[in-house]
């Protein structure tokens, strides 16, 4: 065989390989873009089957005892709509509120080990799934441990509270207990590049908060009130959750973080385990030896999309989104902001 022809061999070749890729990935991304409408009977028909329409959830045992395992992983925040470039496990609180309540009516279930690796969140969440997780425990009599791992602060400090016994990593980073509401003034900016913000408002006090004009000291005020109600409330969640006073929680509630010995001495924590010697423990007080966790397998095709939207250069919008999302959303959060933020 010439050169000439094993050159358009391999040519040809790299064009078929090329074309087959192009053809894999645009029917992957037309799939996803359909799913939803495409899926809407069959997920009815599995609701009537096994109780639910989440397929993390369906596997969940019906004839075996087991306890369950509640991943608190991420920022708490509201569900939202998967994208195909999501390449990493989110936060589903949807899914987390449908599966305690599961949990609830199945008499398999021995307890929740609730595994946490969050910097906090939302108050509104946080609260709502730590509500959810105290009414499990008042239907079924059924005890909750927490485990912390890399992080568990603010909300995560939150919703560990619900639990009766509670462990972290030796590495772990906890407390933040406290509550943060971001936002910025701009009107400097504005003034230099010749912006105004003009806002018709009912009131004086309808537009505070927004970035183009200062806050008075009255709304400063009231933003003030509804973070201090916010950290009261914090405060006796985990005075309750601790076997502590408020005086003694309020202490150690100055936003700070600790670390696990620092949080063992301060008694936010029960002790230091490992994750194995976590799970040992839980099996031996319960006696019951099968752990389930709802499945989140994630999609390839995210992560390809993923690993191609981190490399690429980002847009100036791409940038401006970013940098909205930093300077914060003046929604009250049980959050640790990481350092150098």
């Amino acid at each position: 065989m010439s050169k000439k022809q094993t050159t358009g061999l391999i040519v040809a070749a790299v064009i078929f390989v090329v074309v087959g890729i192009i053809s894999v990935i645009t029917n992957a991304v037309s799939s996803k873009m359909t799913k939803k409408s495409s899926t809407t009977d069959f997920n009815a028909m599995l609701e009537s089957l096994t109780g639910t329409s989440n397929e993390a959830l369906m596997d969940m045992p019906t004839t075996e005892d087991f306890i369950a395992v509640v991943p608190i992983e991420g920022t708490i925040q509201a569900s939202t709509s998967s994208s195909m470039y999501a390449s990493t496990p989110t936060y589903d609180h949807d899914m987390l509120m449908e599966y305690v309540n599961l949990l609830i009516k199945n008499d398999k279930n021995k307890g929740i080990v609730l595994r946490l690796d969050t910097p906090g969140g939302s108050v509104y969440e946080a609260d709502e799934l730590y509500l959810k997780l105290m009414e499990y425990k008042e239907k079924t009599g059924r005890p909750i441990w927490a485990y912390m791992e890399s992080q568990c602060c603010s909300g995560g400090v939150y919703l560990a509270a619900s639990a009766d016994e509670q462990y972290a990593n030796r590495i772990t980073t906890t407390g933040s207990i406290g509550v943060i509401m971001s936002t910025y003034d701009m009107s400097e900016l504005y003034e230099k590049l010749g912006i105004k913000e003009v806002n018709i408002v009912s009131a004086e006090n309808k537009d505070m908060g927004t970035s183009g004009k200062p806050m008075t000291d009255e709304q400063k005020a009231i933003l003030q009130s509804m973070i201090d109600e916010y950290y009261n409330q914090f405060v006796e969640i985990v005075a309750t959750g601790r076997n502590m006073s408020v005086n003694e929680v309020k202490k150690i509630a100055d936003g700070r973080i600790y670390t696990a010995t620092q949080a063992v001495d301060n008694g936010l924590i029960d002790g230091i385990k490992t994750s194995e010697e976590f799970d040992a423990y839980v099996k031996e007080q319960s006696g019951v030896d099968k752990f389930f966790e709802p499945a989140s397998e994630t999609d390839p095709w995210a992560q390809l999309f993923g690993m191609m939207s981190t490399t690429k250069e980002k847009s100036e919008a791409e940038v401006l989104v970013e940098l909205m999302n930093e300077l914060g959303s003046g929604v009250p959060m049980y959050y640790a902001k990481p350092i150098g933020k």
